[in-house]
């Protein structure tokens, strides 16, 4: 499994924790929001995901990455 910290703009509520863990929950990576940093820290498996494909369900959200 693999870690990465991703920089994402327009997060400011619970909300927006929701939909972005969602978003990569279906994808197959587990996500933790930090509002106050505006960062998303993703674990996933790198043989099965792209960091472009997780940054591609996040924008899909409405969030710029």
């Amino acid at each position: 499994m693999k870690n990465e910290v991703l920089n994402v703009k327009g997060m400011s509520c619970g909300h927006c924790v929701n939909s972005i863990e969602g978003a990569l929950k279906e994808i197959g990576a587990k996500g933790k929001v930090d509002l106050n940093s505006e960062t998303v820290t993703v674990e996933f498996d790198e043989n099965k995901l792209s960091i472009d494909k997780i940054k591609d369900a996040i924008e899909e959200q409405g969030y710029e990455v």
